[in-house]
């Protein structure tokens, strides 16, 4: 790269350059790329995230503007790219540059529309950005039509949990145990057991409260760190659940 700041042609040369074409095929399978599928119409190059974190390093500087547009490029690694220079941007900027930053990924958060590009980015930057400020956004977030707007607002509690706060990580949960999309559950599963993994109390609380509505796959993901004994008795809430529901219905076909 040549000195001086750099430029989105050089970031766009460098990213066509490391691409791999079977790598590229994985990951289209991957990350669920066939029509009907989550990921549907997503394009890969076939770049590892490791090597997408070094093209971040390589080409810190460039504009906030340029990042910005390659949030909007068709490739995914473009937009992995372009997420992880925004946390670092983040993270290393004024409180001005920070606003910024985050005004900027809210509003383009349907670009930010896969479950990688959400993990990676919800809770340095959204989460970060909420920690001393109003939270009423991810509530809008948790009602949003988008699957990704919705799982980024369950994951930005990842930073309020490792700062000890679990009260939002609870309430967002509650708004999405009807979500039908296995992406959520999953999402709202892990930011549970991230909640009980540093104080299993209000977990339990909210199992002993919400495991026989919970989807299967949410309630898993919540109790993995469980003893035997724990999740057996959450599983056993969740197969009842299951056995009034179909006597109920075999009873109304009667």
């Amino acid at each position: 790269m040549t000195a001086g700041r750099p430029t989105l042609t050089a970031v766009r040369r460098r990213l066509r350059e490391l691409g791999d074409r079977h790598d590229a095929e994985f990951l289209q399978r991957f990350f669920r790329t066939a029509p009907g599928e989550y990921g549907a119409g997503d394009k890969f190059l076939g770049i590892r995230v490791p090597v997408t974190r070094k093209i971040a390093r390589e080409f810190r500087g460039l504009s906030l503007d340029d990042t910005i547009t390659l949030l909007h490029d068709p490739w995914h690694e473009a937009r992995l790219l372009s997420l992880v220079m925004l946390v670092d941007a983040y993270e290393r900027g004024t409180a001005d540059e920070r606003e910024t930053i985050f005004r900027a990924y809210v509003k383009h958060a349907s670009r930010v529309n896969n479950w990688d590009l959400v993990d990676s980015s919800a809770p340095q930057i959204v989460g970060a950005h909420l920690a001393t400020r109003r939270r009423g956004l991810l509530d809008r977030l948790a009602r949003s039509k988008s699957l990704w707007e919705r799982r980024i607002a369950i994951v930005a509690t990842h930073h309020f949990i490792r700062n000890g706060e679990f009260g939002d990580t609870i309430r967002i949960a509650k708004r999405l145990l009807t979500d039908e999309h296995d992406l959520i559950h999953k999402a709202v599963g892990w930011m549970l057991r991230e909640v009980g993994k540093r104080d299993i109390r209000p977990l339990e609380v909210f199992l002993e409260e919400h495991a026989h509505e919970m989807p299967r796959t949410m309630l898993r993901y919540a109790i993995e760190r469980m003893t035997p004994a724990r999740r057996k008795h959450f599983m056993a809430a969740a197969s009842s659940r299951v056995s009034k529901e179909r006597e109920a219905s075999s009873f109304a076909r009667r």
